[in-house]
């Protein structure tokens, strides 16, 4: 009895890409077909209602967009690293502390700590914050609790060698941390906090909530205003657009970053002994 014959496992492979490709072909000629293009084309690619909103576009919603951003992240900067240091420090407070507040804003949705300030706070506390404070406190929130881990990782990734070596200099643990340790885990979790920068830019969308003057609008509140006056798909085409021109550049500086520091990743709380005395 004849055996029948067997491919080899490069052949197996160039069979499984050609129909891998056969499927990708047959799926976009059907869907070029069922596509009302007329359609598509009238929706979202409405060029009078493209050229109107133009200048607006990019003096306002661009720009006001990446300024809430920007606030934003640094806010949430400047409380992430206190925040991650008390998670690492020896004092079990400070860790519970910090605990707490990073599963407390990594667990609530962005959406209701915007509307806490936007509306909750100034009602119990009678305060009133100006837009840039309400974006800045409530992006910022958000964010440290992300970046917070982050940065602590990145801490616990850099050589404990290190951290002895300077000790065995004479070295204070504070200098240490200050002088050696933070800026080699703020070189690790370049990337990481790139790729926050991104997130922030996009929720900063949810500042739609708070009601706005127009000339506070950010892209997706612009987009939106215009769609219901306009009722065209363009304007959020636009804004996607737009969201891109910010969004693209940054995902490639953290690619950049990543091959500038060899790909290495943050370690896991177990990698490194480091801890922060109170």
């Amino acid at each position: 009895m004849v055996s029948p014959v067997r491919m080899s496992r490069r052949r197996r492979g160039q069979v499984i890409r050609g129909v891998q490709y056969a499927v990708l072909v047959a799926v976009a000629v059907t869907l070029a077909l069922l596509a009302d293009w007329q359609e598509i084309a009238r929706a979202f690619f409405n060029l009078p209602v493209a050229a109107a909103q133009f200048p607006s576009i990019i003096t306002t919603a661009l720009v006001n967009t990446a300024v809430y951003s920007v606030l934003g992240f640094c806010f949430g900067l400047v409380l992430a690293v206190p925040l991650a240091l008390m998670k690492l420090s020896s004092v079990p407070p400070y860790r519970w502390i910090a605990t707490v507040y990073v599963e407390f804003f990594r667990g609530v949705p962005a959406l209701l700590v915007f509307v806490t300030f936007g509306f909750g706070v100034p009602l119990a506390f009678q305060l009133r914050f100006d837009i840039y404070s309400t974006v800045m406190l409530s992006l910022g929130l958000v964010g440290a609790a992300y970046m917070a881990e982050t940065i602590r990782a990145g801490i616990q990734a850099v050589d404990t060698g290190q951290v002895e070596a300077a000790r065995s200099l004479g070295m204070s643990h504070g200098r240490t941390m200050v002088t050696i340790v933070i800026p080699q885990a703020f070189r690790i979790v370049l990337p990481p906090l790139t790729n926050e920068l991104i997130l922030l830019t996009k929720d900063s969308s949810l500042i739609y909530l708070l009601g706005l003057a127009t000339s506070q609008y950010e892209l997706a509140k612009f987009a939106r205003d215009v769609l219901n006056t306009t009722a065209s798909m363009t304007p959020l085409l636009l804004a996607g657009l737009c969201y891109l021109i910010i969004t693209v550049p940054l995902s490639h500086l953290s690619r950049y970053l990543e091959r500038r520091t060899g790909g290495r990743t943050v370690g896991t709380p177990e990698s490194t002994g480091i801890e922060v005395e109170a």
